[in-house]
């Protein structure tokens, strides 16, 4: 919930619970979840830009243009599932669901781990795994944080 609400009151544990439900509730799909043997061991978090306010302000992940653009700002991937490449499975699924709700360009602000990092920012995803993806850069305002882009085709296109 974090990159959804602005100012500094972003809210933790049940107020965040809170505020997803009621996005569900309203019908905004706020991410996918990924399943292994009917139990949730992954997360992405997408939508259109606008849905992430705090974009906006981010000396990292500010608009590179007026582009309408899709983001994806987040995964989890849970302790025992991880090394798994559970995380690459739900970018190609991200991928494939914003395509399928019409969009034509997907935005992510990955971590570059060839530079120097934060392992904590790690959520936002490995650049190698965009790049294997077939995402490009398009803008780079910090060493370790590249904004790196995908342009959607509808299937058959």
């Amino acid at each position: 919930m974090y990159y959804r609400k602005t100012g500094e009151a972003t809210g933790v544990g049940a107020v965040n619970r809170r505020a997803m439900q009621s996005l569900v509730d309203q019908g905004t799909v706020p991410g996918l979840i990924g399943y292994e043997d009917g139990v949730p061991v992954a997360w992405v978090s997408l939508g259109p830009r606008e849905a992430y306010p705090k974009l906006r302000r981010s000396p990292v992940m500010k608009p590179v243009d007026e582009r309408p653009v899709w983001s994806i700002v987040c995964f989890f991937v849970d302790r025992g599932a991880r090394g798994r490449g559970l995380a690459e499975r739900m970018l190609r699924a991200a991928v494939d669901y914003e395509r399928s709700r019409g969009a034509r360009l997907l935005e992510a602000y990955p971590v570059d781990v060839d530079a120097p990092r934060d392992a904590d920012s790690m959520f936002f995803g490995a650049k190698s795994m965009y790049d294997r993806a077939g995402f490009r850069e398009v803008a780079r305002r910090r060493p370790a944080r590249p904004v790196v882009r995908k342009t959607l085709r509808t299937r058959g296109a």
